[in-house]
């Protein structure tokens, strides 16, 4: 299939382009709220690995749990109005970590990251239901690329800058500008038309009711009409996880992905404790700057990877080697994620960071427009929110859980088991695969 260019998506597609600046803005100010935040609970509980740990869990375990909600949610209503109002209600959430200001109330934080994260989980749910109706199966390869890419570009940017304004201004400066984001993000949303964001057939399934195709001439577009009222919320929300069981692509692609998140997991307290402690000290680095250098890698290496998938994706089309190349390059990724433990300073570590990601941030642009092609929008936003969400529920616990271990070893052994468990994601691609083509 022709996939269009970067250049021709923006040009000339306007929804598309809102949608892009409503998740460039909102971004930017999620990452300011991350290292902020962070930093705040370090301060407040005097660097205690657990007190991570639990903002960790805070951020990752609340959008995990609501994904399969909010998915269902999403393909029954609005995906514009759902954008809009959790836009505006992660405003009012992202101003009351100005409250917190002791260990009394450090609560306050947790509670905050669990809202903003769980409103955090019907955008994403409505946004990624939407973008493949804004750019039609031609555009989705550079609509993925172009969504995930400057996301991870503002991981890359948002933590810089968050660092470098918590360093310099103080922490509450990140908080507001995360809250005045939400508010821009909402505008730009509101500019895309409600028919956009959804086919026909999914409109009219938003209506409450369900449908059979009216019989029309060759000539006319066809249209749905009511027979009778649609099934309930919960049989909806069981028949996406149905469709996630009896689904073989859907399948693979939820169990590769969790098997990543077993090692990927880890890297939260792996930042934290090698830049906001162990290279922080060996190397006189501030704690904050330490740990946003890292994400700075991360998202480069990720933007990089991404704005290099269009290419890419040709050129394995042209081959046929699509399937090789997923396997192979999410194993690579974790041998050099495992191998970054023996690098002696930040600078060495942050490098190996930046070329691991870059390989799995173009292996993911593939992998996630095959899975974008494959669904039907009707289900998409519960196909999309159940894989999600159940990536981030094991990085949630691993999070946890490696904060534990931080007691037990050190943050270079952890280093290298992640980037192993995360390689294994490759391996399972392979097996899985391989039964197809038997």
């Amino acid at each position: 299939m022709q996939s269009l260019t970067y250049g021709h998506l923006i040009r000339g597609n306007r929804n598309f382009r809102n949608l892009l600046a409503g998740q460039f803005i909102s971004e930017l100010g999620n990452w300011f709220n991350f290292i902020a935040g962070l930093g705040l609970v370090r301060l407040v509980s005097d660097a205690s690995p657990t007190a991570a740990g639990l903002f960790f869990v805070a951020r990752l375990l609340p959008f995990a749990l609501a994904s399969p909600i909010a998915g269902t949610f999403v393909d029954r209503f609005s995906r514009r109005q759902v954008m809009i109002v959790t836009d505006l209600a992660r405003v009012v959430v992202a101003l009351s970590f100005l409250l917190v200001t002791s260990p009394e109330n450090l609560w306050i934080a947790y509670l905050a990251t669990v809202l903003l994260h769980t409103l955090g989980a019907f955008f994403d749910g409505a946004k990624n239901a939407a973008a493949p109706n804004l750019v039609g199966k031609e555009g989705l390869l550079a609509a993925t690329a172009l969504l995930f890419s400057t996301r991870f570009l503002l991981m890359a940017i948002g933590s810089a800058l968050g660092g470098w304004a918590a360093a310099v201004f103080g922490y509450e400066v990140a908080f507001i500008i995360n809250a005045a984001s939400f508010l821009a993000s909402a505008y730009t949303v509101w500019l895309i038309p409600e028919e956009a964001t959804r086919d026909e057939e999914t409109g009219a399934r938003m209506n409450s009711m369900r449908f059979r195709r009216k019989q029309t001439p060759p000539s006319e577009q066809p249209n749905f009409v009511a027979v009778e009222p649609r099934e309930s919320f919960l049989t909806e929300l069981r028949e996406g996880f149905k469709y996630a069981k009896n689904t073989h692509f859907a399948l693979t692609i939820l169990v590769m992905n969790v098997i990543w998140a077993t090692g990927g997991g880890a890297i939260n307290i792996i930042f934290e404790r090698l830049g906001g402690v162990h290279y922080a000290e060996a190397e006189g680095w501030n704690p904050d700057i330490a740990v946003a250098l890292l994400w700075t890698a991360t998202g480069l290496g990720l933007t990089a990877g991404m704005l290099i998938a269009h290419r890419t994706s040709v050129y394995i089309d042209r081959k046929k080697i699509n399937h090789g190349f997923i396997g192979w390059t999410l194993i690579l990724h974790g041998v050099l994620f495992a191998a970054a433990a023996y690098m002696p300073t930040l600078w060495t570590f942050a490098v190996m960071v930046f070329i691991s990601r870059a390989i799995v941030g173009v292996e993911y642009a593939v992998q996630e427009t095959m899975f974008q092609r494959s669904l039907p929008d009707y289900i998409r936003g519960r196909m999309s929110t159940i894989e999600r969400g159940a990536e981030l529920t094991v990085f949630g616990f691993v999070s946890y859980a490696a904060s534990g271990l931080m007691f037990y070893m050190t943050p270079q052994t952890l280093t290298i088991i992640s980037g192993i468990l995360s390689g294994l994601a490759g391996v399972v691609w392979f097996v899985r695969e391989r039964r197809v083509a038997e």
